[in-house]
């Protein structure tokens, strides 16, 4: 009877061991996937400094001069950088059958710490600019796309013009709207 006790009890002990061996493989398994899943986010989010041309120019077979012409000049546009508008811009705008009111949210693109900082120290100059474009615009226009991709163009044209007054250079590489409501 006794032995019979010891040797349930030592049944239990190698249940126990072999439950507690397989969820310590599992947290292991766990681990290594975080990891590797860790050092693959970092591998494609690292990118490279090469620019878009020299990429260009060594995926391009055939080799053509303006191409390896760009990647040999060294041009580097500089890291993307977003500034956001501290604020939405709130306006209503005249249409054919009635007014309306329209939201539309704005971040420049600019390339390079410098024309960072240019474009926050002149926020409210780009604002201003900016604000003065879409008071112009008209809701039959907005309604549609292309209106919109006008509208963009329009700003980005008035934005790089007062930069470049202000500051010597058009600063701003992209009028980016983030969201556009139209009531």
């Amino acid at each position: 009877m006794a032995d019979e006790k010891e040797k349930g009890k030592e049944g239990e002990l190698e249940l126990d061991n072999s439950g507690k061996k397989k969820k310590m493989i599992i947290i292991i398994i766990a681990v290594v996937v975080l990891l590797a899943g860790a050092a693959a986010g970092y591998f494609f989010m690292s990118g490279s400094d090469a620019s878009q041309a020299e990429i260009t120019a060594a995926l391009d077979s055939e080799g053509s001069e303006v191409k390896v012409a760009k990647a040999s000049s060294g041009a580097h546009l500089g890291t993307a950088l977003y500034v956001p508008m501290p604020r939405a811009f709130r306006f209503n705008v005249p249409g054919a059958a009635r007014d309306r009111f329209v939201e539309i949210r704005v971040q420049l693109l600019v390339r390079g710490g410098d024309n960072e900082e240019n474009a926050k120290m002149h926020i409210p100059l780009i604002e201003s600019t900016l604000l003065s474009v879409f008071s112009q615009a008209n809701a039959d226009d907005l309604a549609t796309s292309a209106g919109k991709i006008t509208l963009k163009q329009l700003s980005l044209v008035a934005v790089q013009k007062i930069m470049t007054d202000v500051e010597g250079d058009k600063t701003v590489e992209k009028v980016l709207f983030t969201g556009f409501v139209m009531q």
